[in-house]
């Protein structure tokens, strides 16, 4: 008897799958054994420090970002290598270098002692330390200061090596990150803190640890370069190769300025004020009033210029957060799956009128044979079965549509953010399944309630779409478990005229003198898990500029609750 086309075509499906990842596993090999790293076409794992801004750390995705991020980015499309960028902890990543899990490491000091078994690649920028301590701590001049001082370090960094290495006459407390060593010292825990100078400065200010100053300036300069173990120099050639071209197009230069080139300049503007201060303090001998006078308007205006600088910028790291997150996979996505999408979509209906027109004859057959089966399985069971399977392939080929269309509209760049009327509940509905497989991780108590009867609004629909994502991925990621629930719900508030999506959370809640922060450009409770707090304070722009709020109201251990509020126009009120 012969087996259906579609149990075939299944079966055939499932086997070529199980066999390519058997291929796929086997024909991973060890850096060490090919020679032509462009021509094996294997993936290059490069590693690096998960919590390192802004040279290489998670975003509030979770998703690598950063200078080091984008320099290896930029070499691997250069050079047609296949990479794949993995943040860990700095210790998990060195010891990976060994243990062959990492093929090569994106950010490394350069050292004598390092170099007796490391390969490096020339460097592409220099990192400073600087030693950090708490306010009205003694500056220090030399290393020698601190001499017999309790001195926190990251572990297995370029200074834990330097002083383990020179039998420092010191207590070296080493830990995990940069982060770890600041807080730390912030609390009031050993005496100082030896950090690279741009991380340090910019987490002091991102962790808002206001009692911690820089006593001794950069007093050291090192190579950060790409590291391999000695014996992959092929590997390390691609990748020297593609940074010289890099630096040689301008592009490394626009990364460079892009990442570290407004830090920088912010590192400098202490000294700039303190010159300033001088050259003013010379003048209020002459003339105090004029003095003060011009002070004050220099002030104002490097504040005005400095304002319109930051928020430029944010534009683009907007923009810049979508694209790299969803550019490249809809580009794909959308080429590869719609094809076979549409095969199935125009085949199965065909399929299932062939199998109508055979029911006749294998009625027939079955009238005279009894025990007759297909697949193994008796007629009657797959006369019942057969339709039901059929409708489901085809449902689901559909529902692969959907979603494709979804990305593709979501990672669109309108430049001139179109408005026009929308229906609320597309957008909603559109948002939920852009994450629906966060929210299917996260809980098993999902709900959501939309209104029929609700009024259209002037809008956005891609940028609304955009908050209601990260309204969705903020209560998914509050749930200690899967136990805990999500609410959407959509209504009508026709006192204050305003269409309204409230998500409310069963998550770990807010504590109340976080609430008042929420917004805040670069603030997060998950600076440890890769969150930049750049989120809502994207999202409550993108509202207002609609002419709309967003309400938070929270209990710690109970949950939060996010009301989005959006004004309906004036010819609409009345249309629900």
């Amino acid at each position: 008897m012969r087996i259906p086309f579609f149990l075939r075509f299944a079966t055939s499906f499932i086997f070529a799958a199980l066999i390519s990842f058997n291929t796929s596993a086997n024909n991973r090999t060890h850096p060490t054994e090919s020679a032509n790293w462009s021509e094996s076409k294997q993936t290059i794992v490069i590693g690096g420090d998960y919590n390192f801004p802004p040279y290489e750390y998670l975003d509030e995705n979770g998703q690598p970002t950063g200078y080091n991020v984008e320099i290896s980015t930029a070499i691997a499309e250069l050079m047609g290598i296949p990479i794949e960028i993995v943040l860990g902890d700095w210790d998990d990543m060195r010891d990976g270098l060994h243990q062959g899990r990492i093929d090569i490491l994106q950010g490394m000091t350069i050292t004598e002692e390092r170099q007796k078994e490391i390969a490096f690649s020339p460097p592409n920028v220099m990192i400073q330390q600087s030693i950090f301590a708490r306010q009205g701590t003694p500056a220090v001049t030399q290393l020698d200061d601190l001499r017999n001082k309790e001195v926190i370090v990251q572990s297995q960094g370029s200074m834990h090596d330097y002083l383990s290495e020179n039998n420092f006459a010191a207590e070296i407390v080493p830990v995990t990150t940069h982060v770890d060593a600041l807080r730390l010292l912030s609390s009031g825990k050993h005496d100082y803190a030896i950090v690279a100078n741009l991380p340090g400065l910019y987490l002091g200010k991102e962790l808002g640890l206001s009692n911690l100053t820089v006593v001794g300036k950069p007093f050291t300069a090192g190579g950060y370069t790409y590291a391999t173990l000695k014996g992959q120099e092929p590997l390390l050639a691609q990748f020297t190769e593609g940074l010289t071209i890099l630096k040689n197009t301008g592009r490394q230069q626009e990364i460079y300025d892009k990442w570290l080139g407004v830090l920088e300049e912010e590192d400098m503007i202490p000294w700039r004020q303190i010159g300033l201060g001088a050259g003013l303090l010379s003048v209020v001998m002459v003339l105090i009033t004029a003095a003060v006078t011009m002070w004050n308007q220099a002030l104002k205006s490097q504040v005005a210029k400095r304002t319109a600088e930051l928020h430029e910028h944010q534009k683009q790291l907007i923009q810049a957060d979508k694209m790299s997150s969803l550019g490249v996979l809809v580009s794909g996505v959308a080429h590869e799956i719609n094809n076979p999408t549409s095969l199935l979509l125009l085949n199965l209906p065909l399929l299932n009128d062939a199998w109508r027109d055979a029911q006749t004859v294998l009625d027939q057959h079955y009238a005279q044979n009894k025990d007759m089966q297909l697949a193994g399985l008796s007629y009657v069971r797959i006369k019942d079965e057969l339709p039901i399977i059929i409708e489901e392939m085809n449902e689901g080929a559909l529902r692969i549509k959907r979603i494709v269309e979804d990305l593709k509209d979501f990672a669109r760049y309108d430049p001139e953010q179109q408005m026009e009327l929308i229906e609320i509940n597309l957008v909603v509905q559109a948002a939920i399944r852009l994450v629906d497989n966060s929210i299917r991780k996260s809980t098993d108590y999902f709900s959501v309630n939309y209104n029929d009867a609700i009024p259209r609004i002037h809008a956005n629909a891609q940028r609304i779409e955009q908050v209601v994502v990260n309204l969705l991925l903020n209560a998914c990621q509050s749930l200690e478990n899967n136990q805990g629930a999500v609410h959407v719900q959509v209504y009508h508030d026709k006192k204050e005229q305003q269409v309204c999506i409230s998500v409310k959370d069963e998550g770990c809640g807010i504590p109340e003198e976080n609430l008042s922060r929420l917004t805040d450009p670069f603030f997060t409770t998950k600076r440890e898990h890769g969150g930049t707090g750049l989120g809502l304070s994207v999202s409550t722009s993108i509202v207002q500029s609609h002419g709309g709020t967003l309400k938070f109201s929270s209990e710690p251990n109970q949950g939060t609750q996010v009301v989005l509020s959006l004004p309906i126009p004036t010819g609409e009120q009345h249309a629900g």
